[in-house]
């Protein structure tokens, strides 16, 4: 198996990458390196795949001409498209990076994919597709129509791309909804981050729909075999000529809420937080909650990793990483 990692040097990427080439894979990794948040903390990422020696290679997907001859180049069997313009808050003010990061990009892929005879696309998508939805939990057979940000709509529209180009083509595809994805290297714009370091600081965070939020947290690494799982069985065109097409959420199937978050991070740290509670942002939702028996069926997994459990990797990483100065970060 020779996978093509895009976004290798992000949070879900980089982990994948390390765990395909700790398998035996031969991984081949691109990133943009794009300025959204720290680019230092991609960089140590990067580092710590190139001690395995995949080299994270620099690459804007959106740039259809320098992708196309990527793919021609490289030649891979597999892909797991992790690159993606996160976060919902942020398509409120920078509506164009979603489009070109998340429409674009992914056309570029799918198109790299369809020359490249590649024989599956694994690609990123989000429980935010959900959006308006409020039967809990969220299934896989729920109509997704109704997206609340920009960011879940370009996550919808990959959806319907990439079941396109497995209808015209035969691309077998599958599209993997995560849900609220944290864990040691994790993105500082989301929650363990921002309060982490708030708290440890003595800052204030930041308490949405004053406190009435669930979130179906999932530890990286459960993330991690559900992907690994889901790469080695690409769906099968049926024959009545429905698309080599799936979609899976990846989720803990446990919908927790966020005052139970924050004092589990309260243990962990030995501080108390400073909560400023605050009305429900524009875009986002005030629960997720997965379910998997879609994902379970078909790869014999299910994600079951504890809060208390993951949390507590994720602030042993933090102390770490952020305790033992620049040195470390960029080793």
């Amino acid at each position: 198996m020779k996978v093509l990692v895009t976004g290798a040097a992000g949070f879900i990427g980089m982990h994948l990458a390390h765990r395909l080439r700790e398998d035996g894979a031969d991984v081949v990794a691109v990133d943009s390196f794009d300025p959204y948040y720290d680019v230092a903390l991609k960089h140590a990422r990067a580092a710590r795949l190139l001690r395995l020696g995949v080299r994270c290679e620099v690459l804007d997907l959106a740039d259809t001409t320098a992708t196309a001859v990527f793919f021609r180049n490289v030649q891979v069997s597999h892909v797991a498209h992790m690159a993606a313009q996160p976060g919902v808050r942020y398509s409120l003010v920078n509506p164009a990076a979603y489009l070109r990061n998340n429409v674009d990009a992914f056309g570029a892929v799918l198109e790299g994919c369809r020359h490249g005879g590649v024989e599956h696309l694994v690609y990123a998508s989000s429980s935010s597709v959900y959006g308006a939805n409020h039967t809990l939990p969220f299934s896989e057979d729920q109509n997704v129509d109704n997206p609340v940000s920009l960011y879940a709509a370009t996550k919808k529209a990959n959806e319907l791309m990439a079941h396109s180009y497995s209808h015209l083509y035969g691309i077998p595809a599958t599209g993997l909804r995560f849900f609220t994805v944290y864990g040691p290297w994790g993105r500082p714009d989301m929650s363990p981050m921002l309060f982490t370091r708030a708290m440890l600081e003595g800052r204030p965070i930041k308490v949405f729909n004053f406190g009435r939020m669930q979130r179906d947290f999932t530890y990286i690494d459960d993330i991690i075999e559900g992907v690994v799982r889901v790469l080695s069985r690409p769906p099968a065109a049926a024959t009545s000529g429905v698309a080599p097409s799936a979609i899976y959420n990846i989720g803990n199937h446990t919908a927790i809420e966020l005052e139970t978050f924050i004092s589990e991070l309260e243990r962990l740290l030995g501080v108390r937080a400073i909560r400023e509670y605050e009305p429900m942002q524009p875009g986002d939702v005030p629960a997720t909650f997965a379910s998997i028996e879609r994902l379970a069926a078909a790869t014999g997994f299910a994600p079951s990793t504890p809060l208390h459990v993951g949390l507590a990797s994720f602030v042993q990483w933090y102390r770490e990483y952020y305790g033992a100065g620049e040195s470390l970060r960029r080793a």
